[in-house]
């Protein structure tokens, strides 16, 4: 059972947590961007069923909480290309936690 000693001060941690990661796209463009830097296109088609207009919006956001960094990079005609900073791998122990717990409730709940 999850402790509750400091609980306002581990509600607020988490809470911020939440809000950097927040959505159904953060954390799998994180993901995508943890093997290698990738342009705008390579990440749409890298995270299945994400609109343009939505990437680009998480990227924002992502960018806002130093977890991505964007670079133009000097190409004629320019190029943008995204990779994941030290501080969003800083995400990756949650992410395989994530994974593992997916993997176990996916057998639960559908039975295999």
């Amino acid at each position: 059972m999850l402790s509750q000693a400091g609980c306002p001060k581990t509600m607020l941690s988490i809470r911020d947590a939440l809000e950097a990661v927040e959505g159904r796209w953060k954390l799998l463009i994180l993901f995508a961007l943890s093997e290698k830097p990738k342009r705008f296109k390579q990440l749409a088609k890298d995270v299945p069923g994400i609109t343009d207009k939505m990437l680009s919006k998480e990227l924002k956001s992502l960018e806002a909480n130093q977890l991505v960094v964007r670079e133009v990079l000097d190409t004629f005609p320019p190029t943008v290309q995204y990779s994941i900073t030290p501080h969003g791998l800083s995400l990756e122990k949650v992410l395989d936690e994530l994974h593992f717990w997916g993997l176990v409730h996916r057998k639960r709940i559908m039975g295999s």
